[in-house]
């Protein structure tokens, strides 16, 4: 059989292909996927579960003149597949090569940047209204996926969507949390003849034709949504202004292409509901979806092997991860505090939080991808007398900033925000990397803010967050530590203290965060001192003046943006003092950095020993 996969570099010639065809090109598009994903790593469970309507989109909608917006973004491989990027699939995720998400700058065919969720709805319909405004008859099509519906962005747009009657398509990609299954051919039928034109004519010219006997018009109404109810979920869209089609097998060809071509000849905001199947086609991934989710390099036929994770004496793991290190802590001090409430957005597994939700499972809440509802949610328990733990990722957190300041901050309330992923994030890119949130968490009043440099530290810095009646954030990077064993007993730290490190001349190094072990690895060979700070806020002044006083050049080193960091924090002690010491504050550039291997970022960024001692020499030959 000739391969039809390797003939096709741009949608217009899928085009050219019979509907027949069709399946065999999403059997071979599978094949693709599994094997090049094994060999790069990256999101593999979600794009088997996409590929054939992927293809249909592509199949009847003119890309990209037409425009596609997917939500959240990492089940578009078909469409980079599809859209010239077949060859380019050996560098996902690399640096240097293309990305696990859409991204404008790669491809006319990418509409929209998306990696965050809960935003297509909004995007493509700031599309409509545009080709609207420009007398086109251009489509804008969001692919949502079920999870992302749980934010409330999607709501808001879906609101104003109807409202505004603009040509818009909405595909609700159900393949989780099952918001209905389909029930087969009939269903199937009732898409088809729901999506027709002759339906839609008919069913204008009955409301305009019934407008003059209200009483008639309103049963016609009430029967229409009996009828559809009986076969669809959609009276929530109907309400939203929507006409919903659905629930349709995202895995059937045929019925997906006469659906989205009977769609697209219609008016007014559409709302379609597939149904597909996570790991679709790739048995290891069918049985386990979630654990092949994100995947790193596998055998294709032998599939992902879990290794056990080697445990010391007490049953811990021997070198765990700071996740692993926010997880047990987290057990740990719910045994001592009934007040421990867990919270997440989604992120139970990604966030350490697993054992928590199985030991504690009446004070674990995943309250969806819904950040801002987290932190206000927390806000109210947090008024009842209980110890809100929100566990995030530092990027996550940026959604919900209105909420901190205005629900939390403001009221002063005791909410812990364990952060992960702080700094870089390697093959996720710039827009997962928590870049910014020592800068925009340091300039809200009641806020503490913590950076440990090593696992014991954060165990123990998160004991010290819990202890606060005031808002703290303790920040960590993803992935493992130095290797320090967090120690069984947890011990407050004094806040707003630091420690010195190694004692040395003419030079002092003030660490935030992760980046002490460079810091110390640089002052090694150039005999500088090194202070490992701790605490963003409050900073600790007096180690500042006291290093100040003792060395002629002062250097900041952060996981985060120069701009509004912790090395902003200590120029504005020194200058408050009336210290002339020179500083050199050394982070992440003023730019957002592209995907690749972290530690070689690091590196690039000038973040590492070489890096920081080469930074130093140029700004006082040693």
């Amino acid at each position: 059989m000739v391969s039809l996969l390797n003939t096709i570099n741009t949608p217009e010639v899928l085009r050219q292909l019979d509907r027949e065809q069709l399946p065999q090109l999403a059997d071979e598009l599978r094949q693709f996927l599994v094997e090049s994903v094994s060999k790069t790593g990256g999101h593999l469970s979600s794009n088997l579960g996409t590929v054939e309507l992927t293809i249909a989109l592509h199949y009847v909608f003119n890309t990209p003149y037409d425009r596609l917006v997917w939500d959240v973004g990492h089940q578009t491989y078909t469409h980079k597949i599809l859209t010239g990027r077949r060859e380019a699939m050996k560098t996902l995720r690399m640096a240097g090569g293309i990305s696990g998400f859409p991204n404008r700058a790669e491809s006319p065919y990418d509409a929209f940047g998306t990696a965050h969720s809960s935003t297509s709805i909004s995007a493509a319909l700031g599309m409509a209204v545009a080709a609207k405004i420009d007398g086109s008859n251009r489509s804008a099509v969001a692919i949502i996926g079920d999870g992302a519906m749980s934010g409330g962005m999607a709501f808001e747009a879906l609101n104003n969507a109807g409202a505004m009657n603009t040509k818009l398509l909405v595909i609700l990609n159900d393949n989780d949390m099952s918001i209905s299954k389909p029930v087969g051919a009939l269903n199937n039928y009732f898409a088809k003849l729901m999506s027709g034109r002759f339906y839609s004519a008919v069913r204008r010219g009955s409301e305009k034709m019934l407008k003059g006997m209200p009483p008639v018009l309103e049963f016609a109404k009430r029967a229409e949504e009996h009828v559809k109810g009986m076969v669809t979920p959609g009276t929530l869209f109907e309400e939203f202004g929507f006409n919903y089609i659905g629930p349709i097998d995202g895995h059937d060809l045929d019925t997906l292409v006469t659906t989205l071509g009977n769609i697209r000849q219609l008016n007014g905001p559409q709302f379609l509901h597939v149904v597909t199947q996570k790991g679709k086609g790739y048995t290891h991934a069918e049985e386990d979806c979630l654990l092949y989710h994100g995947v790193g390099k596998f055998d294709p036929e032998q599939g992902i092997v879990t290794k056990p994770v080697p445990k010391n004496p007490e049953g811990q793991a021997s070198r765990p991860t700071y996740t692993q290190v926010f997880g047990q802590w987290l057990c740990d001090m719910a045994e001592q505090d009934k007040r421990l409430v867990g919270i997440t957005p989604a992120m139970c597994e990604g966030s350490g939080m697993v054992e928590f939700s199985k030991k504690y499972p009446q004070r674990y809440f995943d309250v969806g991808i819904a950040e801002q509802h987290a932190l206000t949610f927390a806000a109210g328990l947090a008024c009842e007398g209980y110890k809100p733990v929100v566990a995030i990722y530092s990027t996550f957190l940026q959604r919900a900033y209105d909420q901190l300041i205005h629900d939390i901050a403001i009221q002063n309330l005791p909410v812990v925000l364990a952060i992960d992923r702080a700094g870089l994030v390697g093959a996720d890119g710039a827009t997962h990397a928590g870049s910014f949130d020592l800068s925009f968490l340091r300039c809200i009043p009641n806020m503490t803010v913590m950076a440990p440099a090593d696992e014991n530290e954060c165990r123990q810095l998160l004991y010290t967050a819990f202890q606060l009646d005031t808002p703290t954030a303790v920040r960590y990077p993803r992935g493992y530590g130095p290797g320090i064993i967090p120690c069984k007993e947890m011990q407050a730290l004094p806040i707003g203290k630091g420690e010195v490190r190694r004692e040395g001349s003419g030079v002092a190094i003030l660490s935030f965060g992760s980046l002490l072990g460079p810091a110390l690895e640089a002052a090694d060979i150039i005999n500088a001192t090194v202070a490992n700070m701790r605490f963003v806020k409050p900073m600790d002044t007096e180690l500042i003046l006291r290093l100040g006083r003792e060395h002629a050049l002062l250097v900041t080193v952060e996981e985060n943006t120069i701009q509004g960091g912790a090395g902003s924090a200590v120029a504005k002690c020194l200058q408050q003092h009336g210290m002339t010491n020179t500083l050199l504050q050394l982070g992440l550039p003023d730019s957002f950095l592209e995907q690749g291997d972290a530690g070689k970022m690091l590196a690039k960024c000038g973040l590492d020993a070489t890096g920081i001692v080469a930074s130093i020499r140029q700004k006082m030959p040693l």
